[in-house]
C-alpha cells in the first residue's frame, strides 16, 4: 500500500490532519508499535490485551507521519500530538474501511479460505498454484481474523495480479464481517467440525458461521469451493447463487481423487480428475486430510485457469508450515512430527490416523495437550480422541495440560495400557520428560493448543539434541 494521506483520509470521510502533508505517501499501516517501520500509519486498536491509544506517542516516535485514534480520546494528548492524529468513532472499523478502500481500489479476483481443519494448509497450497501463473498476495502466520485480515489486505500493491487470504472465526458473524472488507469472489470452506464449541452450541451453529463466507461472496459471478465428503458443507451449495465446486473423494465430486496411494511421511500420490482434465499428481504432505486439502486448492485455482501442468509442477514442491505438521529428524536417531501450532478433535484424529499409519519405527508416541475452546463437551471430546488413538495402536499416549487427562483416562477405558500412559499438568514438565524418554527409531508426534504451548516440547528436544533436520515433506492441516 502507498497510498497518500489524502487517500487515507478520503476512505475514512476525513481531512488530513494540520500536521500532516496530504501527499505525504505511507509504506504501510501498522496496529503494533514494537515493530512499526518509519512511514506507516498508525492505528491505535483497543483491543483484549492492550490498548493502542497508550502507545501514540512512541509510533510517532518510531516515524509514523500520523495516527488513527478514537475521537473519545484526543484528550488525552497535546496540541503537538493532536496536529498529527485521525479522529474517529471507531478505530477497528476504521482499519477495516481502509482496508475496504484499499482492496477495492486494486480491484482483482480474492479468494477467502476458511474451515474448521486444514484452512492454512489450503490457502497456501492455492497461493502456490495460483502463483505459478500470477503474482500472488497470500496472507501470513495466523493474520486471519478481525484485525489480521484488514492488515493482509492493506499490503495490496498494484503489481498484485490475485491474492488468496485466510479467514479465521469463533463467533457467528465474524466471518460475514470479514466477508464484507475483503469482498471475496472465490470462497473455499475445508469442513465444518466440533471446534469452538464454547462459543457455539452445536456444531450446527459452527455450519451455519461457516456458510456466512459462501452468502458474502461478492461479484456477479461468485465460486463456492465446498467439500463433497463434508455433508453440512455439500448443503451450503443449495440457494447459491453462483457457481459451485465441489472436491473430495466422494465419486460425485467434481474434483477428486482416486487411486490414492498413501507413502507415509512421504506424503501420497493420486489420480486427480477433474471435469477438464486427469493426471497422477505428488503431494510431500502427509495424511488423508492433505488429499482434501490439495482437491480443494485445485477446484479454487480452476477459476484462474490453473490446471494439471502446474498442478504437477507445484505440489511436489510444497512443504507443510512451521508448527503445522512439519517432520523434523533429530540426531538422537529419531523423528517428530511438529504439529503443535494447534489443536482440535478432528485435527487430532487425522494427525492420530498418520502417526499410527506410519511403518518403520521403533515405537510410536503420541503427546496430546489440551485442546481448548471446546465448551462443556471437552471432556467428552477428549476421551473419544484418547479412545481413537488407543484404537489406533500407538504405543504410548501422554496428555499434557488439564482435559488432557481425560484423553488419557479414555485410552486406558478402551483398553490401552496405563503403563504406557501418562499426564503432565504443563508442556514444559512434559518437554523435561520427553527429551530423557526419546529412544533411536522412534516417531512423536507433537499436537496442542496455541495455549498450551507444545512447542515448549519441541524447545526441550532442541535443547538436548541439537537442532533437527527438516524434511522438505509434512503433514500440515
Amino acid at each position: 500500500m502507498r497510498w497518500t494521506m489524502e487517500q487515507v483520509a478520503g476512505s475514512l470521510g476525513l481531512v488530513p490532519p494540520a500536521g500532516v502533508s496530504p501527499l505525504a505517501r505511507l509504506a504501510g499501516v501498522s496496529i503494533d508499535s514494537r515493530n512499526l517501520r518509519p512511514g506507516e500509519l498508525f492505528i491505535a486498536i483497543h483491543g483484549p490485551r492492550h490498548d493502542g491509544h497508550t502507545f501514540v506517542a512512541a509510533a510517532l516516535a518510531a516515524g509514523a507521519p500520523a495516527v488513527v485514534v478514537a475521537k473519545s480520546r484526543l484528550g488525552d494528548y497535546h496540541e503537538e500530538i493532536r496536529a498529527r492524529l485521525f479522529a474517529v468513532d471507531d478505530t477497528l472499523a476504521a482499519l477495516h474501511r481502509l482496508a475496504q478502500a484499499v482492496r477495492r481500489n486494486w480491484g482483482r479476483r480474492l479468494a477467502g479460505v476458511t474451515g474448521s481443519v486444514g484452512k492454512t494448509t489450503a490457502k497456501e497450497i492455492l497461493a502456490a498454484l495460483v502463483g505459478a501463473r500470477r503474482r500472488v498476495l497470500r496472507s501470513e502466520g495466523n493474520l486471519n481474523n478481525e484485525y489480521g485480515l484488514p492488515l493482509t489486505l492493506l499490503r495490496l500493491e498494484e503489481e498484485h495480479e490475485a491474492a488468496v487470504v485466510e479467514m479465521g472465526m469463533s463467533h457467528r458473524g465474524e466471518l460475514a464481517r470479514l466477508c464484507e472488507t475483503a469482498e471475496p469472489e472465490v470462497g473455499v470452506v475445508t469442513n465444518v467440525e466440533p471446534v469452538h464449541l464454547e462459543f457455539f452450541s452445536s456444531t450446527e451453529e459452527i455450519a451455519l458461521a461457516k456458510r456466512e463466507l459462501v452468502e458474502g461472496l461478492a461479484g456477479p459471478q461468485p465460486v463456492a469451493v465446498l467439500n463433497a465428503d463434508d455433508a453440512r458443507v455439500a448443503r451450503f451449495a443449495e440457494n447459491f447463487r453462483g457457481r459451485a465446486l465441489t472436491f473430495g473423494l466422494d465419486a460425485r465430486a467434481m474434483f477428486r481423487a482416486e487411486k490414492v496411494e498413501p507413502r507415509g511421511v512421504q506424503g501420497a500420490a493420486f489420480d486427480c480428475v477433474t471435469p477438464t482434465w486427469r493426471s497422477r499428481l505428488e503431494l510431500r504432505l502427509a495424511g488423508m486430510h492433505n488429499v482434501r486439502n490439495a482437491l480443494a486448492a485445485l477446484a479454487a485455482a480452476s477459476v484462474w485457469e490453473v490446471g494439471a501442468e502446474e498442478a504437477r509442477a507445484v505440489l511436489p514442491q510444497v512443504a507443510a508450515a512451521g508448527m503445522r505438521g512439519r517432520i523434523e529428524r533429530y540426531a538422537g536417531d529419531f523423528s517428530v512430527i511438529n504439529d503443535a501450532y494447534n489443536s482440535n478433535p478432528a485435527a487430532l484424529a487425522a494427525m492420530t490416523e498418520l502417526l499410527s499409519s506410519i511403518a518403520g519405527h521403533r515405537r510410536r508416541i503420541l503427546a496430546a495437550g489440551e485442546m481448548l475452546e471446546l465448551g462443556p463437551l471437552s471432556p467428552e471430546l477428549h476421551r473419544e480422541a484418547g479412545r481413537r488413538a488407543a484404537a489406533r495402536g500407538v504405543d504410548w499416549i501422554f496428555g499434557i495440560s488439564g482435559h488432557a487427562q481425560d484423553l488419557v483416562a479414555g485410552a486406558v477405558e478402551a483398553g490401552f495400557s496405563p503403563r504406557h500412559a501418562g499426564f503432565f499438568e504443563d508442556s514444559a514438565e512434559a518437554g523435561t520428560f520427553l527429551a530423557d524418554f526419546v529412544a533411536p527409531g522412534d516417531l512423536l508426534l507433537v499436537k496442542g493448543s496455541r495455549g498450551v504451548k507444545m512447542e515448549k516440547i519441541i524447545a526441550a528436544l532442541t535443547g538436548r539434541f541439537g537442532a533437527p533436520q527438516t524434511s522438505d515433506r509434512g503433514a500440515g492441516g
